[in-house]
């Protein structure tokens, strides 16, 4: 229940962000965002204000057209919704009505839609931007041989990357991922101390005391010269990694900075994932839907809110990408028509359109019923 309730929030937020990008904008370049809310209808209640000024209540699922005359709504109707995920907002003639309403999204220029349409994908970059910031504020995991002078580090502790074949290490049967905590009863926190004790201990037997998951073991190992770096070691590549935290100013810096690196990694994620799928390799296990990611969002939870943060960025950046990609039903798709339209010179037919977003979001939704199949079977 705990994970359930955690992971409805995390996808509040990062959906509710995202239909923020899409109203903001749509106000500021005037058009009239008819209803913006929490949650998805049916409403609970919304709050409006009237054409005389005048704040009024629209409870349940009544329509405006249902309102006695004098207490239209004169802008946007702010309500919540009683399916609590996420949010919505529902722009005056985007569906291509309204065409000669100066407030209507179909009759601004070409430019002006396609902002107003690529801003949900912004507002999920903005927000894994904040996410990282604010993690890097409070302390974040992250690599110690990449943190900046200025970075304060708590819970310091080197990891095991890679260990070599045939090395003291692998013999031994250290596993990547694994945890060095100490040498001889000498805590670790640096891959130079590291490096430092075993080069002190070449050719005798050496205490090692290593974490492997929840797991902690002593393991013995002899330090030898190597062959592959010429130097005295076990055969491991690691690598330090702790708590970092930076200053206000620096760690906004950092997040901007961290945002670009984890975009760019997971569009390279996305092309060898779909170019795998052209070269018949499949997508088993790389793929997870709602309650595969609910799963890692609990798992991740339980690590800390700093963690949680992380996580967050992460997938409101895949929020990103998935909707700006070219397909039906998606913002990506909505802004191929437009794309269109330039090249033609006129809007794709109204018809044709819809039927092509309506196709394209029931495809999506067996994708996800699929998805999620999967994932309880991997569960159970």
């Amino acid at each position: 229940m705990i994970t359930a309730l955690i992971f409805i929030a995390v996808l509040s937020v990062l959906v509710f962000g995202h239909e923020l990008g899409h109203f903001w904008t749509a106000r500021r370049l005037g058009v009239k965002a008819e209803e913006f809310g929490f949650g998805f209808p049916p409403r609970a209640i919304g709050f409006y204000k009237d054409v005389s000024g005048k704040w009024r209540r629209l409870v349940g699922s009544k329509t405006v057209e249902d309102l006695p005359a004098g207490q239209e709504p004169a802008g946007t109707i702010y309500s919540l919704n009683w399916l609590p995920i996420g949010g919505f907002v529902r722009i005056k003639g985007q569906d291509g009505d309204g065409k000669l309403d100066s407030d209507s999204f179909a009759s601004k220029s070409l430019w002006r839609r396609a902002v107003i349409l690529a801003a949900g994908v912004v507002m999920n970059i903005v927000l894994a931007a904040i996410f990282l910031s604010v993690g890097y504020m409070m302390g974040m995991p992250g690599s110690l041989e990449e943190a900046k002078p200025s970075a304060r580090i708590t819970k310091a502790e080197v990891v095991i990357v890679e260990t070599l074949p045939e090395s003291p290490a692998e013999r031994a049967g250290l596993q990547p991922g694994d945890i060095i905590s100490a040498v001889n009863g000498e805590a670790i926190d640096s891959h130079e101390r590291l490096q430092a004790l075993v080069a002190a201990n070449q050719g005798q037997d050496t205490l090692f005391l290593v974490k492997s998951g929840e797991t902690v073991k002593e393991v013995t190992i002899v330090p030898e010269t190597m062959a592959t770096t010429g130097s005295v070691g076990v055969g491991v590549s690691i690598y330090g990694s702790g708590t970092v935290q930076y200053p206000f100013f620096i760690a906004i810096w950092e997040g901007i900075k961290m945002t670009g690196i984890m975009f760019w990694s997971i569009i390279l994620a996305f092309y060898g994932l779909i170019k795998g799928l052209f070269m018949g390799m499949g997508a088993e296990g790389q793929v997870a839907g709602p309650v595969g990611i609910a799963t890692l969002t609990g798992q991740v939870a339980s690590l800390g809110f700093a963690y949680l943060l992380q996580f967050m960025a992460l997938l409101s950046l895949n929020l990103a990408l998935i909707n700006i990609l070219p397909f039906p039903a998606l913002d990506g798709g909505r802004l191929l028509f437009l794309l269109i339209e330039k090249f033609i010179g006129r809007p794709v037919r109204q018809s044709v359109e819809a039927i092509v977003h309506t196709v394209g979001f029931w495809l999506l939704m067996l994708l996800i019923i699929f998805v999620t199949y999967k994932d309880i079977v991997r569960l159970f």
